[in-house]
């Protein structure tokens, strides 16, 4: 059946982004429990808007889920024996100049920084380029055309403010690696799937081909523009991994391949299903599922050596 952008207009109009090796501070020791501190910082997309199994008080306002890959990579330490203090501050909605401030009622995610904190894992920028916003637009309007050229625009403010924030992180927490993660593509740039049941977002009504390939464009941008901010603040002492669903601007890494919606029945994003009474709302909309979250802490797992299994 048709699903036409009036009919779920209403039911997004909340979308919001809810996107040098440390080691364990008593591991020297032999004999002695691992310790290790972890603060999670950002917005929706790393605190599991969308993941569901919320912390208790975040349902509705941050959004921070056990399913989350920060949590995930926390619970895999602890089954490790590491002895871990988990801070996780992320909040649904939040910028980077929200993580200085008083933002929903909460403290600045950065006062939870120490300066013996080992890892801050970190998802942020989204909001900053009204990425939601742009989201919303290709759902209920058209996203070709000017929308798009003005969230490019975007870009290299961006990457300015992102450049100060890494740099603000490494001086309150000075021995801490810092592991940032990407947004990735929601739907498929190609057509749909044959033969299989797709969630309603799939309909041409809502995301039409050209809507598909300009938004693969500003994902990429996205998470292209996370990247070279991560790669120049390592260049200047920065302790910063990037990790992402992107291997580059146009091209999804083999763990994400074939898993926006659209093209298989196993996404690893919500579409409409998110409208669906009980669930989120619009505010999990073409965010991360629990599938996906745990794809992003297993490929973390892999590409940062403090984290990698034995």
């Amino acid at each position: 059946m048709m699903v036409t952008r009036t009919r779920i207009a209403a039911g997004l109009a909340g979308l919001v982004l809810a996107a040098g090796t440390t080691a364990p501070a008593a591991a020297a020791t032999a004999g002695v429990t691992p310790s290790f501190d972890v603060v999670a910082l950002g917005d929706s997309y790393g605190s599991g808007t969308g993941a569901g199994d919320y912390e208790p008080g975040t349902e509705g306002t941050c959004y921070r889920s056990r399913n989350s890959s920060s949590a995930i990579l926390v619970e895999e330490l602890r089954q490790r024996g590491t002895n871990v203090k988990f801070t996780n501050v992320m909040c649904s909605g939040a910028a980077i100049q929200d993580l200085r401030q008083t933002f929903k009622g909460e403290p600045p995610q950065l006062d939870a920084l120490r300066r013996n904190t080992d890892l801050v894992t970190l998802n942020i920028g989204g909001n900053d380029v009204d990425f939601a916003g742009y989201g919303n637009v290709c759902v209920q309007a058209d996203c070709t055309g000017a929308p798009t050229a003005a969230i490019l625009d975007r870009m290299p403010a961006l990457k300015r403010s992102l450049s100060g924030l890494l740099t603000e992180i490494r001086r309150r927490s000075p021995r801490a690696q810092i592991v940032m993660t990407g947004y990735g593509r929601a739907v498929t740039r190609g057509q749909n799937a044959t033969g299989v049941q797709l969630d309603p977002i799939c309909d041409a009504g809502v995301f039409s081909p050209e809507e598909r390939l300009a938004g693969a464009k500003v994902s990429g941008a996205l998470d292209a523009t996370l990247s070279r901010t991560a790669q120049a603040a390592r260049a200047r002492g920065v302790n910063i991994r990037f990790v992402g669903p992107h291997l580059n601007s146009t091209t999804l890494r083999p763990e994400f391949a074939g898993h926006s919606l659209c093209e298989s029945t196993d996404p690893f994003y919500r579409g409409f299903d998110a409208l669906a009474p009980g669930q989120e709302g619009g505010v999990a909309v073409l965010h991360l599922n629990r599938q996906g979250h745990a794809a992003l802490a297993a490929l973390i797992q892999r590409k940062v050596p403090i984290l990698a299994a034995p």
